[in-house]
């Protein structure tokens, strides 16, 4: 498992019967996580946060203030990044730190390329890899189906002092952009993707991610660049396996490429406890083998 234990400014503080304990920058909340399954707190602290998500038993939740001085929005920093955060609806706040350890990759891929590297981001959310990217330079196209993401990513580019790199927002669902991309002709050296269990595009297309996610792969050799660096799938299903991923990429990405594939969980550490909650899995196909 890779473990990011150099983001100064979040916290795990604990983990409890379905729930963790957590700090981003100071702002401490309470949110579900289903991979928390024992009932014993891990510190015998009081768990006293500024907010906490509730499940309802219909479905969703809702966040709930504890303190008069939570705002709608702050920022959090990783190295030079800095993101906004917000309290979402279903517990979620528009960053997930653990991605900290795949921006430092897409960061060194990009340095060591020694040329202009152009990076194509897929269910791009609020942009925690393009900004990543952006930072070494890389001319970055960010692509969401819902364009409160896009703005959002907005916002975290102006706020890390990026603007005046070259990135393109689009709001459109991502085969439907990949296929026009094929006809354009249009190419990127690397390619990442973050695809949902399940969701919609921006017409109310439907995307299902055990149906779906190998078209969009082999569509997506098709925009590789004649000298590709990376492609990089992140997963949170449930059920979807390392090695399904790892096939994918050899049935597709490897096969015109060849190169190596990289597969693991990326986890977040308890502080002052050894204990590290998993969040996720990845898989990685790379012109050159990377040594973290």
């Amino acid at each position: 498992m890779k473990v990011v234990s150099d983001f100064d400014e979040y916290k795990l503080i604990d983990l409890c019967d379905g729930k963790k304990y957590e700090s981003w920058n100071n702002v401490t909340l309470v949110r579900p996580d289903p991979e928390v399954i024992w009932n014993e707190q891990l510190t015998d602290k009081e768990w006293k946060c500024d907010a906490y998500y509730t499940r309802s038993n219909k479905g969703g939740g809702a966040w709930s203030i504890n303190s008069k001085y939570m705002k709608d929005s702050w920022e959090i920093h990783y190295k030079d990044l800095t993101f906004n955060l917000k309290l979402m609806g279903f517990k979620h706040t528009g960053l997930f730190p653990e991605q900290a350890y795949n921006w430092n990759i897409i960061r060194d891929k990009i340095k060591k390329a020694n040329r202009k590297v152009k990076v194509l981001n897929l269910f791009a959310y609020t942009g925690g890899a393009s900004i990543a990217a952006l930072a070494e330079h890389a001319i970055v196209t960010h692509v969401d189906s819902s364009r409160g993401m896009v703005d959002w990513a907005k916002e975290n580019v102006r706020s890390s002092n990026l603007e005046n790199e070259e990135c393109h927002f689009l709001v459109d669902d991502v085969v439907k952009f990949v296929e026009r991309e094929i006809r354009r002709g249009n190419k990127y050296d690397i390619i990442i993707m973050d695809p949902p269990s399940f969701g919609r595009g921006s017409n109310k297309e439907v995307w299902n991610i055990e149906t779906d996610l190998y078209d969009l792969v082999k569509k997506c050799t098709q925009i590789l660049s004649d000298k590709p660096i990376m492609f990089l799938i992140n997963s949170y299903t449930t059920g979807l396996s390392q090695t399904v991923l790892a096939n994918i990429l050899k049935l597709t990405v490897d096969k015109k490429y060849k190169g190596n594939i990289v597969t693991d969980e990326i986890g977040l550490p308890v502080k002052d406890k050894d204990i590290v909650l998993p969040c996720g899995i990845f898989a990685r196909w790379e012109s050159e083998k990377y040594e973290d």
